[in-house]
């Protein structure tokens, strides 16, 4: 069995506006009977509960969403069922995902108390024209000032950036990363805005109302990306992650080196070991059914099937080469997965992949094209 600590992942579905660039399982709504919320959301985590077993929970992370919409007390509940269900370890990772709002960050340090750690900010921009073509509610100096208090708050606060953007410029970039990273303190997650079906961003691209920079400027501010952030101490541990040493999202990494989760909540997946066979799991998408299902029989999961031996090698692989650290050959081929040793030899050959012994991974120059890769490597 693949195995990387055990976690626990809440999606809370609610938001106030709808990003026109986020194709999360997020719905706009202003009337949410809290009462009801959390108790769907603990009778879930029970119902996975009597899948998994006991367990020792490494991390839990609030997602969304807004999770930052929700009431303190709400959060307070759910670790408590979190911990009364399963244990925790000791100094498990407890992370909130927030938008920095002046009403959600008056809410962190009640956040702290009912035991959340750690805070992942979605700034997205620092510049308030670009916040508002990204139809973020919040002002650069409202992100500014709730990271302050983040950072009063929480000893652990990661924020995102979105680059990329429409009419920004590596100069642009440049001087926005440069600021970002004298305000960080552990982490940062900079993503390159991807132009996703079914979002309003789509739509408007589709018809030549929104137009990115072109893919060489983009891999430009990538590989600017790269360079700054390892030259302010905060190196890439994933594809689009970057921490200090030591201070890398520790729910994530059980994503990326294929442990288990429990996820719980609307349209949420997740991994689990169900008698010696990996599970996956997924529940019903739909706020408002996932909340009639749950009423109605306890849970809202609406698939519960075997992962394949195929599948758990193919979904290692995929994830863990995402990682600076690398994926393990070994542990992928105990796991059924099978590599075409020719293609690897040609892409080690042109150095887009790096191998040390049993342990392969993304050259700087593969990393922006690594699903191509892996598809040439496992064909």
């Amino acid at each position: 069995m693949l195995g990387a600590g055990f976690g626990v992942y809440v999606h809370w579905p609610f938001c106030l506006a709808k990003c026109p660039y986020c194709d999360f399982n997020s719905h706009v709504s202003r009337a949410v009977d809290d009462q009801a919320w959390r108790s769907a959301l603990i009778a879930e985590l029970t119902h996975l509960r009597s899948l998994t077993g006991q367990r020792r929970v490494e991390t839990v992370f609030f997602g969304g969403g807004t999770p930052s919409l929700m009431p303190p007390q709400t959060v307070g509940a759910i670790l408590d069922a979190i911990g009364a269900l399963w244990s925790y370890a000791p100094a498990p990772e407890v992370t909130l995902e927030a938008n920095p709002t002046s009403v959600e960050a008056a809410k962190f340090r009640a956040y702290a108390r009912a035991g959340v750690n750690r805070i992942s900010m979605g700034v997205q921009a620092l510049d308030d024209a670009d916040l508002k073509a990204l139809g973020r509610m919040h002002s650069a100096a409202e992100a500014r000032a709730a990271f302050d208090i983040a950072r009063s708050a929480f000893e652990r606060v990661s924020f995102d950036l979105i680059y990329a953007r429409s009419g920004q410029t590596m100069a642009d970039w440049e001087a926005e990363l440069g600021e970002a990273l004298e305000m960080a303190i552990d982490h940062l997650s900079l993503y390159q805005l991807t132009i996703e079906e079914g979002t309003r961003f789509f739509d408007l691209h589709e018809i030549g109302r929104l137009i990115t920079p072109s893919s060489d400027t983009a891999a430009d501010m990538y590989e600017l990306t790269q360079a700054m952030t390892e030259a302010a101490g905060m190196p890439a541990y994933e594809i689009s992650n970057h921490a200090r040493p030591g201070a890398e999202s520790r729910h994530n990494l059980i994503y990326w080196r294929s442990g288990e989760w429990a996820g719980a909540g609307p349209g949420a997946h997740g991994r689990i070991d169900v008698n010696g066979q990996r599970m996956a799991t997924e529940a019903i998408r739909d706020p408002t059914a996932w909340l009639a299902s749950v009423q109605a029989r306890g849970h809202g999961v609406s698939t519960q099937e075997p992962v394949s031996a195929n599948d758990i090698a193919s979904e290692y692989l995929l994830m863990a080469m995402r990682l600076g650290e690398g994926a393990d050959l070994q542990r992928f081929h105990r796991a059924g997965g099978e590599i075409d040793q020719p293609r690897l030899a040609r892409l080690l050959d042109q150095k887009l992949l790096e191998q040390n012994g049993d342990i392969l991974k993304a050259a700087p120059e593969g990393r922006l094209v690594l699903n191509h890769l892996l598809a040439e490597i496992t064909a």
